[in-house]
């Protein structure tokens, strides 16, 4: 088959090196990437069925099915166990954690509205699943990318200023009530312009056919062809790749620069009074490194994918350079950005105590205190009491105060008894 118009986002070029030669078949293994990864019009494609691999013997056709599973499970656990934490648990409701949860709710609407249905476009040859399921595949996962993006934006300038700012107006950790407004009118700004940038997926994305041996494949593809005179594809590959990706991690970059200039200018010779303001300071770096993780996690999710867009759409020999590289760096490209979206719970597990603390509770069914059995059946009840500890090694008869041959005199030891709700008590001394 030959000068086919072929649109890349939906079907892939797959690679036969029997005989040494590179076939491009026109098999509709759909490709629908994370970002929109156009069409590529009016290429001659040379095919040789008999070279090309089958879906059997591809390997891909069972690693990414496994794999989308192992993200939908653990996409929607950690991030939904995010979700619970923030919204039962008061002391952990401040302006860092605020953006981290609208983190975690975007990561849950692609987990819950693209993966299901993208996991399986390398396993079956046509697109099963309707025009509305690809329009709302697409929206959400460019919603998805735009909220994440610049939610890591603000909160990098969140800890820029935490530490930068002596005056504390808008990012204390407590959280207090101006805080919140201000925070809350930043996220639900963020999902407004992540929307806005993902209405062209919306109106744009549609089903198209591709006959084949008197068969009709059909694709989910969210670039109209006739749109701006064809140059539509390469026009929205740039932009997102500036607007969703370059820009913000700039942004990003000087904030984190500027943050580690003051911070080595600050801190060389703080004197001792000032012991206090370290401490805080060094409690906000913490939370710093935090989003330089998700930062991290993000710009190396999304760098293979823009680098296959931005070469297989702007180099002018990009269809005769395509190899084997070039596959499976679209193929990983096309996993990692669905990685992100599980990646920002298990990176917050290892990076911060608090997080780690809750993760355990409710995924580990584990306590951080030793908690006593007991019969006390009372609720949100609790009493305190002292108990004085007798030395029994040394003790006098006449009433004298017992005593430690190394401490000398036994003090009392102030024994605090807390009955939980569930019908147990912990006991904390204090020694």
């Amino acid at each position: 088959m030959t000068s086919e118009s072929t649109q890349l986002h939906s079907i892939p070029l797959l690679i036969s090196f029997r005989n040494s030669n590179m076939n491009i078949s026109l098999t509709n293994n759909s490709l629908t990437n994370c970002s929109s990864n156009g069409s590529l019009d009016n290429v001659d494609l040379v095919t040789n069925i008999s070279d090309i691999i089958p879906y059997k013997e591809r390997p891909e056709t069972y690693v990414i099915p496994l794999l989308f599973f192992l993200i939908f499970l653990i996409g929607v656990v950690g991030n939904g166990t995010l979700v619970i934490i923030f919204l039962k648990h008061r002391n952990m409701r401040n302006v860092p954690n605020t953006y981290i949860l609208s983190l975690a709710l975007a990561d849950l609407l692609v987990i819950l509205t693209s993966v299901p249905f993208t996991s399986i476009i390398y396993t079956m040859e046509s697109w099963p699943w309707g025009e509305l399921i690809c329009k709302i595949s697409e929206t959400a996962k460019d919603i998805s990318i735009g909220v994440s993006v610049f939610t890591l934006t603000a909160l990098s300038a969140d800890r820029f200023f935490a530490i930068v700012d002596p005056l504390k107006k808008f990012h204390t950790t407590g959280g207090s009530r101006r805080a919140t407004r201000i925070t809350l009118c930043i996220a639900v700004s963020i999902w407004i312009l992540a929307i806005f940038c993902a209405v062209p997926a919306a109106v744009g994305s549609h089903i198209k056919g591709f006959p084949e041996d008197n068969v009709q494949f059909y694709v989910c593809y969210p670039f109209p062809l006739n749109w701006m005179g064809g140059r539509y594809p390469k026009v929205m590959v740039l932009s997102k790749f500036l607007i969703l990706y370059v820009i913000p991690l700039a942004i990003i970059g000087i904030f984190y620069l500027s943050m580690a200039v003051f911070l080595i200018l600050s801190t060389r010779n703080m004197p001792g009074e000032m012991q206090g303001m370290h401490r805080q300071v060094k409690a906000r770096k913490k939370v710093a490194v935090t989003v330089l993780v998700f930062v991290a996690v993000f710009a190396v999710c999304f760098a293979p994918l823009h680098a296959f867009m931005l070469f297989f759409y702007f180099h002018p020999q990009s269809l005769e350079l395509y190899n084997a590289f070039w596959h499976y760096l679209r193929i990983v490209g096309f996993c990692l950005c669905y990685i992100n979206s599980c990646a920002n719970p298990v990176a917050l597990y290892f990076v911060s105590g608090a997080f780690r603390k809750y993760f355990n509770r409710y995924l580990l069914c584990t306590k951080q205190k030793r908690y006593l059995s007991s019969q006390f059946g009372a609720r949100n009840t609790s009493m305190s009491m002292v108990s004085m500890k007798r030395n029994q090694s040394v003790m006098s008869r006449k009433g004298t105060v017992p005593t430690n041959r190394r401490h000398g005199p036994t003090l009392p030891q102030e024994t605090s008894v807390t009955l939980l709700g569930t019908g147990g008590f912990y006991v904390c001394t204090d020694l």
